[in-house]
């Protein structure tokens, strides 16, 4: 190799101020360009704080919880994107919080300030030239505008922000009906600071590392980076909460944070960190997804299946009934059950408690309790447990008859081949207006009679005139003037339900002819003219409908109700005031107080019934109002809460 000639050392002592005065004359002229390209100083907010503030990223604690506007959202589609020339920090995505723009305004004036006075001071020493002069109305114009286009930016992303929120929404209830309601009332805000800030610091970190592995020089920030990812992983792999994170997480953060701060100081390819962080996204979605349609399982499980305790007391009643000599073992009615005179009432439920709160409650609010019948049809199952309870238990002198419907359609009534007891079947509406469909979408509970409802004017055949209750109701007014009502030719009294016609159900009502401006009924509480109904052939009509539908399973059996009975009782609809029944305490949480305590009566239609844990908290008032009290069989199989 050639030795290199030595330059003269007055040559050296020369070029050292020149270099000194070119560095300088080019750091004052880059000055106006930091200003221009927002790089404040220390104090003001720059471009690095600005996006530890406001880029969120994918964790437990979701955007909408904390509350801060214009944060970029799963796809980001809607925020702007800037782009930072390579060797600048690694900042992706940037944008100004509402609450900085007043500070942010502030900063263009004072930097001009710092300008001028810089050259004034130390102009001669370094022999810059002088920053432009701006005029201060001219600034604070400029800021003006500035602040104004800023604020106009944030307002806009923060409308496509709410509008995502309620499509998403929108699209919850859509797949998972009421779940959704029920999981944003008990959401519960993430108390967990720091488990959450490891769990950023791990996201970001894992999407630079990939890039940081492919530089060359940087083989020591490659395996600081990796021992730190694999020290986070392993900590979050055992605690789930603040307290149960070791004495030492505090240092390993600070070490991560350095590491972070390391990484995004070097020259970067920004897409690949922004694809990176897209794909954690993506997966930190499909995994919440994922949870959301295991605990919507588990929400409607609990909302079809019977309690412990609730089972406890069937069982215990059962057994009761049979060790009891002194009930009389006859089933044959009475006089009071097939007497006109008596205002007759017909429940149809499988549930003990249910049937007790509505029976309690419509003789609790009658005038008269001793002109009152009731008729309660269940399944052989739950049949001797109802009768025990019934026998044992008096409603001010309310008559009350427990039938076992399979029994009776199994012997007197044969050749119908609805042998099994239905309840009132209920279906999610999502109601879509046709101007506005993204906006104005809600969604409801229909409840209508089920297949066995068909067949009540052939099990009283003496009977001309019935109120038919749902077992989630309960009865506030007295309903005595119901029998006071003359229908005319209508068989159904009901009340109706405009919200959805008939027309916006032709895919399910098939090609049976229907007026579609008809509007759909609701079940609950409604008068029934049995004589009508015979003299209508309503029963003949509903089998001859039912030819027309092909049913595979049990599941399309029953979702054949919502045709069978909108089709069955068209033109025979009887609408009922709407004050009679508040329906939608079962899945609606926006029920004012007063205008429940005003109502004739309560309907709980949708999965939260109140005698469930998943019921709403609110209205669990009005339904264990008329839950008896100081039973030895609730107490000891602890119904009581």
């Amino acid at each position: 190799m050639k030795a290199q000639p030595l330059l003269p050392a007055a040559l050296k002592r020369r070029r050292g101020p020149r270099v000194a005065v070119l560095a300088l004359v080019f750091c004052s002229l880059l000055v106006p360009f930091a200003f221009l390209f927002d790089r404040a100083p220390s104090g003001y907010v720059t471009t690095e704080e600005r996006h530890r503030q406001e880029v969120v990223l994918p964790s437990l604690d979701h955007a909408e919880k904390r509350g801060r506007p214009g944060a970029i959202s799963g796809r980001r589609q809607d925020a702007p994107e800037k782009k930072i020339p390579r060797g600048s920090a690694g900042v992706i995505h940037q944008h100004v919080p509402e609450k900085r723009i007043s500070k942010v305004s502030a900063g263009v004036i004072d930097q001009h300030k710092q300008i001028d006075s810089h050259s004034t001071s130390g102009g001669a020493k370094s022999k810059a030239p002088p920053a432009p002069k701006v005029e201060p109305s001219k600034a604070v114009a400029e800021s003006t505008r500035e602040t104004r286009e800023i604020s106009k930016d944030v307002q806009g992303r923060q409308k496509v922000a709410k509008a995502d929120e309620v499509e998403k929404a929108k699209a919850c209830q859509l797949e998972f009906g009421s779940y959704c309601l029920w999981s944003i009332e008990h959401k519960e805000v993430m108390k967990d600071s720091i488990v959450k800030r490891l769990k950023d610091q791990l996201f970001v970190a894992r999407s630079y590392y990939p890039s940081i592995a492919k530089l060359q020089g940087h083989e020591a920030l490659t395996q600081e980076m990796k021992q730190n990812i694999q020290e986070h992983e392993r900590v979050l792999s055992v605690s789930t909460v603040d307290a149960d994170l070791p004495s030492f997480i505090n240092k390993r953060m600070e070490q991560m944070e350095r590491t972070i701060a390391r990484s995004k100081s070097c020259t970067v390819d920004c897409k690949n960190v922004d694809r990176k962080l897209r794909q954690i996204l993506d997966m930190t979605e499909d995994e919440a997804h994922f949870h959301m349609k295991q605990s919507a399982f588990l929400y409607n499980l609990g909302a079809q299946t019977l309690q412990k305790s609730h089972h406890c007391l069937n069982m215990r009643l059962t057994l009761e009934y049979f060790k009891s000599s002194s009930l009389d073992s006859d089933d044959s009615p009475s006089g009071k059950f097939n007497s006109p005179k008596y205002m007759h009432y017909v429940i149809l439920s499988k549930n003990v408690l249910a049937a007790s709160v509505v029976i309690n409650s419509t003789v609790s609010s009658c005038k008269e309790p001793g002109n009152l019948a009731f008729h309660i049809l269940t399944d052989a199952q739950n049949f001797y447990a109802m009768k025990y309870w019934f026998a044992r238990n008096s409603y001010k002198n309310a008559v009350i008859h427990v039938i076992n419907y399979e029994a009776i359609i199994l012997e007197k009534l044969p050749k119908y081949n609805i042998q099994q007891l239905y309840l009132p079947e209920e279906f999610r509406v999502l109601i879509r207006s046709i101007k506005q469909p993204t906006e104005n979408t809600r969604m409801e509970y229909l409840s209508l009679f089920s297949h066995s409802h068909f067949l009540i004017p052939e099990i009283f055949k003496y009977l001309n005139k019935v109120v038919l209750l749902d077992d989630d109701v309960v009865v506030q007014r007295d309903l005595s003037f119901l029998w006071n009502i003359d229908m005319g030719d209508k068989v159904n009294g009901a009340v109706k339900f405009c919200g959805l016609k008939l027309g916006q159900m032709r895919n399910v009502l098939g090609k049976t002819a229907y007026d579609p401006k008809s509007c759909a009924w609701m079940s609950g509480v409604n008068l029934i003219n049995l004589d009508k109904w015979r003299e209508h052939n309503v029963t003949e009509n509903y089998l001859l409908l039912m030819k027309k539908f092909k049913f595979k399973d049990e599941r399309s059996l029953r979702a054949a109700a919502i045709p069978l009975s909108s089709l069955s009782f068209q033109h025979l609809i009887y609408p009922l005031d709407e004050k009679l029944t508040l329906a939608g305490l079962g899945y609606d949480y926006g029920i004012d107080e007063e205008v429940a305590r005003r109502a004739a009566s309560l309907h709980y239609n949708g999965n939260m019934k109140p005698w469930l844990e998943l019921g709403i908290p609110d209205y669990k008032k009005y339904w264990r109002r008329f839950l008896v009290r100081g039973d030895r069989f609730m107490d000891e199989c602890n119904v009581n809460p």
